[in-house]
């Protein structure tokens, strides 16, 4: 099976400058070095990059920025969804306009709505918005499962061809495989449970530790795929605690932390989220050190 998203999408962190705006020569050199170190494609302003703390302007920037630094030799997914319908069909429409090949659409959060009601509000945005369509299912976030019944329902809509499903619970992947069209692709929202989703079938990763070790889980996915399940399984589990690591506390605050430690410095993080304790850094430190990130 494939997709035009790839088997390695990145959920790529919004550099700040030292006043905590955005450090656009930061952007261009991640992007670039994402790309360069196993990404098929960039997910930009979801929550990994702290998309509720970015203006609507910050976020088009981001869009046509990266568009403008990797198009061409990696697909760039923007994350318009937001629990606003109205607000994440505009988005979406001057999104394309910036030239992104896909969005991600969260499940709204907050409001809590009913399985008919996401049918209704992605269906809406899927019909406005002519572009691929990467639906996010991640209930520790939005308070809200979207069962496999509903992503079978949207499944049938064109334009929605895949879903970044980070529930969690492998009974529920399992379930989407048998629900969902062969060529619709589900792709795992945790990077500890990649390899586990490989053999239920599905697609690939939007993955976090891709900022630190993407060409590791490339490797693992192709070696999965080739049928070569001893690499990886040595692959998985020798990055199986900086998997862990880089989700002690909330996401990206131990990815920032990594990242700085291995000399990309993206800035801090702006309030509500502060950067990590001293222990916290500690235990992503050791965890590098033990896989050899860091001497």
């Amino acid at each position: 099976m494939s997709t035009i998203f790839g088997k390695l999408l990145t959920a790529m962190v919004t550099p700040f400058d030292k006043d905590n705006n955005i450090d656009w020569e930061k952007v261009k050199e991640l992007a670039n070095y994402l790309v360069n170190n196993g990404s098929d494609s960039i997910v930009v302003c979801g929550t990994t990059g702290e998309s509720p703390t970015l203006s609507h302007d910050e976020k088009l920037e981001m869009f046509r920025i990266v568009v403008e630094t990797v198009g061409g030799r990696a697909q760039v997914v923007a994350g318009t969804g937001s629990n606003n319908t109205a607000d994440t069909v505009k988005l979406s429409l001057e999104a394309k306009n910036m030239g992104v090949d896909g969005i991600m659409l969260v499940v709204p959060y907050y409001n809590k709505p009913s399985q008919d009601a996401l049918y209704q509000h992605f269906s809406h945005i899927a019909q406005k918005a002519d572009l691929p369509i990467l639906l996010y299912n991640v209930p520790s976030r939005t308070g809200i499962n979207m069962l496999p019944d509903t992503v079978a329902r949207l499944a049938l809509l064109n334009n929605i061809v895949a879903v970044k499903e980070a529930a969690g619970d492998m009974d529920q992947v399992s379930e989407l495989k048998v629900k969902l069209p062969e060529n619709f692709a589900v792709y795992s929202g945790d990077d500890s449970i990649t390899l586990p989703m490989l053999a239920l079938g599905c697609q690939g990763v939007v993955s976090v530790a891709s900022h630190l070790v993407g060409n590791d889980i490339k490797e693992m996915i192709d070696a999965f795929d080739q049928g070569d399940n001893f690499r990886a399984n040595q692959i998985h589990s020798n990055l199986f605690p900086l998997f862990k690591a880089l989700f002690i506390t909330s996401n990206p605050v131990p990815l920032k932390a990594a990242l700085k430690l291995k000399g990309i410095n993206v800035g801090a993080l702006r309030p509500p989220l502060i950067e990590a304790t001293a222990s916290e850094l500690g235990v992503v430190k050791e965890t590098m050190k033990k896989i050899g990130l860091l001497d």
